[in-house]
């Protein structure tokens, strides 16, 4: 397993991957909140396909982002939930209040 990690792949995309776990939930907090605020994009997607595992840290790390991207004036859509979160978030009912991209 990989090291979480949230990074700017290209401009508008910001790219979670690894373990979203309690270990790694926080740092990737604080990063996320940074990227975004400081993106240029109105628009941004969270690309998940990277990420490996996730416990229900994952699913408060995408509310979380959602709130800084909201506070920022910004809109952001989630690409390749993988399934344990998808999961995580229909057991939870927030599925449906997730920005899926199509």
């Amino acid at each position: 397993m990989s090291e979480a990690s949230i990074l700017q792949a290209e401009p508008g995309v910001l790219a979670l991957s690894g373990v979203l776990d309690y270990g790694t939930g926080p740092a990737l907090r604080q990063q996320g909140r940074v990227l975004i605020g400081t993106a240029g994009a109105d628009g941004l997607v969270l690309d998940c396909s990277g990420v490996e595992k996730s416990s229900s840290v994952g699913v408060s790390l995408l509310l979380a982002y959602l709130r800084d991207a909201k506070a920022a004036g910004k809109r952001l859509q989630v690409r390749a939930l993988p399934e344990d979160m998808c999961e995580i978030a229909q057991v939870c009912g927030l599925l449906e209040f997730l920005p899926l991209e199509a």
